[in-house]
Formats: structure tokens, sequence, C-alpha cells
């Protein structure tokens, strides 16, 4: 009788030994979630602790004075969303016709497009000092840009593309494979399948893809401090050099005395930027996909 009840008796081990796993890796997971969280929050309640004394409307339109400490920020913010601008206007139509090209028309087990996704994965891990380093030079120096909002927001089109172009070409990878083959029964030419079908499919992927280069682009900046400059004045023209705002914080904190609390407003004013840009994708997307659902 013994033997005959071992087995489930040790049957009812293993199950209790899963569960205990079971719960510590759940603990795990939330305990870290949780952390983050905290984190995030203690970071933008300190920000806004700070900061939120210093904001107005004042402070938003008036002139930048005295290095910084006076003043307000509107050639700041002007710089920031030219130089955002400029490259998402470059990166976007290269980087979606680039994830078209790798998803659609180059076979996984190519070559090219095995050196090519090797190549962007190699570029999103490179420091963003030597993008600022290769856009002084070439930018600014062999096309003649010099320091200007131009060569800023090329070389942040560099720095998005990577991220962007991987993000566009899983989404595209990702819609299944029966879409393509019923277009096909359908005589739907490629231009048609990616236009109505695979890239409306793939838009979640697009906007995760926009929304972390913006992030990237917006927080940037080493790269800056080579190709944008560091000028506080209103910008006249793209080719007039600007300081953008995560380059304005930086420099109120490090090398300005007494800029502290304009550099914690700033970073508030940044903060809630990056937040209106990215509610304002995902409210897009999700009315794109509610309007692609209902018809």
């Amino acid at each position: 009788m013994i033997n005959k009840f071992r087995p489930f008796s040790f049957s009812l081990k293993q199950r209790d030994k899963i569960a205990y796993k079971d719960i510590f890796l759940a603990l795990l997971v939330w305990s870290t979630a949780f952390f983050v969280t905290g984190v995030f929050l203690w970071i933008l309640f300190d920000i806004f602790w700070h900061g939120s004394r210093q904001i107005s409307w004042a402070f938003l339109t008036g002139k930048t004075l005295d290095s910084g400490r006076t003043g307000g920020i509107a050639p700041i913010l002007v710089s920031t969303l030219l130089l955002l601008g400029i490259c998402l206007v470059v990166a976007l139509p290269l980087g979606l016709g680039t994830a078209i090209l790798l998803a659609e028309f180059t076979p996984t087990d190519h070559w090219f497009g095995r050196l090519i996704r090797f190549s962007l994965d190699i570029l999103a891990g490179v420091p963003s000092i030597v993008f600022g380093l290769f856009g002084n030079a070439f930018f600014s120096i062999v096309l003649g840009l010099g320091f200007s909002l131009f060569s800023g927001g090329l070389t942040l089109a560099c720095m998005v593309l990577p991220i962007l172009i991987r993000s566009i070409e899983k989404g595209l990878r990702g819609v299944p494979n029966d879409y393509r083959l019923s277009a096909a029964s359908l005589g739907l030419s490629r231009t048609a399948t990616l236009t109505k079908l695979l890239l409306p499919a793939a838009v979640p992927s697009v906007v995760a893809g926009l929304i972390l280069g913006i992030g990237r682009a917006m927080a940037e900046t080493a790269a800056l401090i080579y190709t944008s400059g560091n000028v506080y004045r209103m910008p006249e023209s793209l080719f007039d050099s600007g300081r953008s705002l995560s380059l304005h914080i930086y420099d109120l904190s490090m090398n300005v005395p007494g800029g502290d609390d304009n550099a914690y407003a700033s970073a508030l004013v940044l903060v809630f930027l990056l937040l209106a840009i990215d509610t304002t994708a995902i409210w897009i997307t999700e009315k794109l996909l509610r309007e692609k659902i209902q018809n």
C-alpha cells in the first residue's frame, strides 16, 4: 500500500514546490514593478515640488536672461520644437522606407538584411557623444551647416533611426501572413497591400518607435553641444544656433550658480511636454485602430 501511493505523494510535493516558485516569482515581479514606479513617482514629485513655484505664463513666454537665472524659456522651447521637427521630418520617411524594405522585400536569412539589422543594433547602442562628434564633423563642417538647428536635428535623426526602423520592422513582421495571402488572392498590388493592410496593422509598432525616438531626441544633451550649439537667443531660421531644453537644464544645474530653480522648472516643462506628445500619439493610435475595427 505504501509503494502504491508513493508516486501520488511525490507529485503533491512537486506541486507545492512549483506553487512556491510561482508565488516567489510573482512577488519578485510585483516588487520590481512597485520599486520602479516608486522611483519614477519620487523623481516626478521632486521635480514638481521644486519647479512648480517657478512656472508661470511669463516664464513660458519670456526671453532667457542672465544665462538662464532669470527670464523665461520661450527661445529654448522654440529651439527644442524645431530640433524635434527636423528630426522627425527626416527620420520618419527614411525609417519607414527602410523598415518596409527589410520586412517585405528582403528575406530574413539574406546577407544584406542581416548586415543592415546588425548595423542598426550596433548603432542603437552607440553613445550619444559619438553621434555628436560625427554630426559636428559631417553636418557642421563637411556640409557647412555650422552650429545650427539643422545640424542638431539631422544628428538627432541619425540617433533615432535605428530604434524607429527596428520597431516598425518588428511590427510589419508581426502582421499575420494571411493578410498578404488574402491580398494576393484578391489581386491587390504590393503597394495597396502595404498601405491598406500591413501599415494600418503595424500602427502600434510605428507609434511605439516614434515615442521611444522622441524620448531619446528630447532628452539628448551631449550630441547637441557639438551640433546645435548652446545659444539661448530666439532662432530666426533653421541655420541659427539654438539650445534645447535638456541642454538648458544641464547648463543651469552644472555651470550657472543660482540656476537650480529655473533648472527644476525647465525640467518640469520638459516632462509635461513629453507626456503631452506621448499621450497625443497614443490617442491617435487608438482612434485609428477603432476606425479600422468599425470599418
